[in-house]
């Protein structure tokens, strides 16, 4: 029996912000209008659009014409990285061999194709050091591509170094930056060339997202038609979305870094709970992490099993990340780390979201402690 209900999983994805919420609605309800169209219903929505593309572009500091938007992380790093490689020859690329499923894919693919790419070991510490960057730099280099935060271990990269790497040498640095934005407060280094976000893991809906992208960078448009988003990102803009996006961007000035403090806080009270409680435990990334992500592993315990009887205690987490959910392999992350299979397997991901109460975390972690006890015994 369900005697809480108590979301952990907000790496997947996160609870929709009422002002999120609302600014969807209300575009929803707005006068008809496609913002291609040149009468006064589509130029009015063109106005709204330009709206929310300003209040984005102004919280990263950036100019709003280098804000494009797409329909969420994964497309995000396919427009960038397929419109930056396109119709390149004898091309290199490095990066690192613990990314997310949209780089890792793509990249593996298009190294089938020909495309010679360097998979860098993050090893136990979670994240590549800015020296391997250095190393692996060919005279075909053409692009670096890394996660600012890893979704599953929360381990950072230090993005700054690598942008003074990539703009030294005149090389395209990629950034898939969705487990970062909503999370801490952060500025885009000069040597960053484009980043990616996505809406559902910072209080917006699922379908949305942006890239951030210097108009210097030559992206070949991934998604062709219309020429919309400044002939960068053809198809009719997802108004609503947008809007809900751009609301859920404009309450961090809200927010942080209170919130900041605030998850890494409770993620801290929840990890020293389980060392003490549920030993023994091993923290998976040794790397500075972001504040809302642990990691964890429970020896003698299979991570689904463990998964499983917290759903039915109403505690939702994760094996990692979402879009390789159901699978029945360990992590690949974890083992491309070095971690063992068994321990791999005996691994959770646990992340928290501004919206998570100190009474959530408290009560999750006597469940969590409760549960490996009786599963190990």
């Amino acid at each position: 029996m369900i005697s809480t209900a108590i979301y952990l999983d907000n790496n997947a994805t996160t609870p929709i912000a009422q002002e999120s919420l609302d600014a969807l609605i209300k575009e929803c309800a707005a006068p008809v209008g496609n913002p291609s169209s040149i009468h006064r219903f589509g130029q009015a929505a063109k106005k709204r659009l330009e709206g929310y593309r300003n209040t984005i572009a102004n919280y990263l500091a950036v100019p709003a014409d280098e804000i494009i938007f797409t329909s969420g992380g994964t497309e995000s790093m396919n427009l960038l990285i397929y419109g930056l490689l396109e119709n390149r020859l004898n091309t290199h690329v490095i990066t690192s061999d613990v990314e997310h499923a949209c780089i890792y894919n793509n990249l593996t693919l298009l190294q089938k194709r020909g495309t010679r790419v360097s998979f860098l070991q993050a090893g136990l510490h979670g994240s590549i050091h800015p020296d391997q960057i250095e190393k692996a730099i060919l005279p075909s280099t053409r692009m670096i591509i890394l996660s600012a935060v890893n979704s599953e271990t929360g381990v950072k990269t230090d993005i700054d170094a690598v942008a003074q790497i990539a703009k030294k040498n005149d090389i395209a640095f990629i950034v898939d930056a969705v487990a970062l934005l909503g999370k801490e407060i952060f500025s885009i280094p000069s040597g960053v060339s484009a980043m990616g976000f996505s809406g559902h893991k910072l209080h917006a809906p699922k379908g949305i997202g942006c890239v951030f992208a210097r108009p210097e960078l030559a992206l070949y448009p991934f998604i062709k038609g219309g020429n919309q988003e400044f002939n960068r990102r053809s198809g009719t803009q997802n108004l609503s979305g947008i809007a809900a996006i751009a609301a859920a961007v404009e309450c961090l000035y809200e927010h942080l870094p209170s919130a900041t403090e605030k998850m890494a806080r409770l993620r801290d009270l929840l990890e020293a709970y389980l060392i003490e409680q549920a030993a023994p435990v091993i923290i998976n990334g040794s790397g500075k992490r972001i504040c809302n992500t642990s990691n964890l592993c429970f020896p003698g315990v299979q991570g689904e099993d463990l998964i499983i009887a917290l759903d039915m205690r109403g505690i939702a987490i994760s094996h990692g990340s979402a879009c390789s959910s159901g699978a029945l392999e360990p992590s690949r992350t974890l083992i491309n780390m070095g971690v063992s299979h068994p321990l791999a397997r005996s691994s959770i991901r646990i992340s928290l979201s501004r919206m998570t109460t100190e009474e959530e975390i408290k009560s999750a972690s006597l469940l969590i402690a409760k549960t490996i006890k009786d599963l190990r015994s």
